[in-house]
């Protein structure tokens, strides 16, 4: 590790020198495309200073861009960093790229590169840009045709995009796969690349350093023997708080994440979910609500030893953040928990019962128990940001949280419902109060599930854009909940509950693997 250390100092000097310095590189098309390299090789964490003054002087420029120097994949790369820095760039930006028809033009079709630099770009679309829409659809079409024509590395690169775009992807896993990318390029920085490589091999050992520590703790309580009905799943907790954020400040952070996640919220879940019975699961939602150690002997037996490790890790989670100056969040992530208890148990009571609730009421309650409420306030516990506004805010359910709830849920719901269905032997799950209130068939439902998370992504885009109610620092979290669900629940596929199938590829990737350098 103190190798790497050294040698990515040097390199570091030498990649700022690369934006700050004027020469070539102060011409806004270069700057901007290194800008574009830096944070995709997962290298831009190191210079956000640098890159949000860059972003900012050139958005002030108010540049022309229906000039016509600039080309398709310009304008869109362009169009895509202020916007994921949540600057509002004006989608009208691509209408030089429309006929007479109003249509995208036919020449377009042969520019793979601009076509995928629209494709990425159009993702960050809001409500009421139908240009962007039809960019979308253009664009994918277009880049699905092509796809079986082209080279490597321009041909993964389109393949991966169509299968994950940017935005909705996690950051540490596209850094990843676009160093595999970059490396192929024929027009590269070597400088950059060595230094995304042994970078990137240097956090791999930070976190799975962090990891043994999390796994060590995990033994210890021996929850797996205690309470052998629940989900062993204290690796892929650790990779979602990799999700929300990788960097080695927030190792703390990541360690009170993964314990809240592997020994309260799955712990939790999976009693309400497979195990209690409605009388039993009363008494657990209202010890929890009391949250009292007394209460522990009214609590079935099953539950008492995972009662008292909750209250002593959440206590011990406070004396923690209490040299932070910051045990109050604990308040508000015990508020968010005992909330997501009193949800599930309403769904418990549905699926025991056999009740069908309405499908509007079944997605009040679902978008608790997706945990988008609890999770955030969680992830924050013991960074900068974890401010006592922010916990209120966050508290308030602003709009931006809504959108991610529901993108949570609804992705969660049509991904694992052939599971649901087949555990539960009915259909108290959200596609199935869906397919019942709305008289369809299972595809169609499914398919409705998934426009509705498209335009919950379209509302979450527009809460990213400056003005912003809150700090970007919390916001930027939020986004990146969404972000791994949708990775999480790829393709119809519950990577949590059956990791094998999705996560267990993203785990080697970035905790067991090296990149070769």
């Amino acid at each position: 590790m103190q190798e790497y250390s050294k040698e990515i100092e040097a390199l570091k000097d030498k990649a700022r020198n690369m934006l700050t310095i004027p020469t070539s590189f102060n011409n806004i098309v270069e700057t901007m495309d290194l800008i574009d390299t830096f944070e995709r090789l997962g290298l831009s964490y190191h210079f956000e200073d640098e890159i949000n003054d860059k972003l900012e002087n050139y958005f002030n420029l108010d540049v022309d861009y229906k000039n016509e120097t600039y080309d398709l994949r310009t304008v869109a790369l362009h169009f895509r960093l202020f916007r994921a820095h949540g600057y509002h760039v004006s989608p009208d930006v691509f209408s030089k790229f429309k006929d007479g028809e109003r249509n995208f033009q036919e020449v377009l079709k042969n520019d793979v590169r601009g076509l995928l630099s629209l494709y990425e770009g159009a993702h960050l679309r809001v409500h009421g840009e139908d240009i962007l829409d039809e960019a979308l659809v253009f664009a994918t079409s277009n880049l699905k045709s092509a796809t079986k024509n082209l080279d490597s590395p321009l041909k993964e690169e389109v393949e991966h995009a169509l299968a994950q775009p940017l935005h909705l992807s996690i950051p540490r896993l596209e850094a990843r796969k676009f160093i595999s990318i970059y490396k192929k390029r024929e027009k590269k920085y070597n400088i950059l690349l060595r230094f995304a490589k042994l970078d990137f091999n240097l956090l791999q050992m930070f976190h799975r350093k962090e990891l043994y520590e999390i796994s060590r703790w995990w033994k210890e309580l021996d929850i797996p023997t205690r309470v052998p009905y629940a989900r062993d799943r204290v690796v892929e907790c650790y990779f979602w708080t990799i999700a929300m954020h990788y960097e080695p400040q927030y190792s703390h952070s990541r360690a009170l994440l993964t314990k809240d996640l592997a020994a309260a919220i799955t712990l939790i879940d999976d009693t309400y979910d497979s195990y209690g019975t409605i009388e039993e699961l009363d008494l657990i939602t209202e010890a929890i609500q009391r949250w009292d150690i007394n209460e522990i002997d009214r609590t079935p037996d099953y539950f008492r030893s995972s009662y008292k490790t909750l209250l002593e890790m959440f206590e011990q989670f406070e004396e923690e953040l209490e040299a932070k100056g910051q045990s109050y969040g604990i308040y508000y992530a015990k508020e968010t928990l005992k909330e997501l208890v009193r949800a599930y148990n309403v769904e418990a009571k549905w699926f025991i019962e056999g009740n069908l609730p309405t499908f509007d009421r079944y997605l009040s309650n679902a978008t608790v128990t997706c945990t988008a409420y609890h999770f955030p306030i969680a992830a924050i516990l013991g960074t900068k940001f974890a401010t006592k506004e922010a916990y209120e805010w966050m508290m308030s359910k602003p709009k931006v949280l809504k959108a991610c709830s529901t993108i949570c849920r609804l992705i969660d719901d049509a991904a694992t419902y052939e599971v649901e269905r087949e555990v539960r032997g009915h259909s108290a799950t959200g596609i199935g109060c869906y397919m019942h209130n709305k008289g369809v068939a299972v595809e169609e439902a499914i398919a409705k599930f998934y426009e509705m998370a498209s335009n919950a992504w379209k509302d979450m885009n527009e809460e990213l854009l400056k003005p912003t109610t809150h700090s970007r620092d919390v916001l930027i979290r939020i986004l990146n909940l969404a972000r791994l669900v949708e990775v999480t629940y790829k393709d119809s596929q519950d990577g949590y509950t059956q990791p094998e199938k999705v996560t267990k590829a993203h785990i080697m990737a970035l905790f067991v693997d090296p990149v070769n350098i």
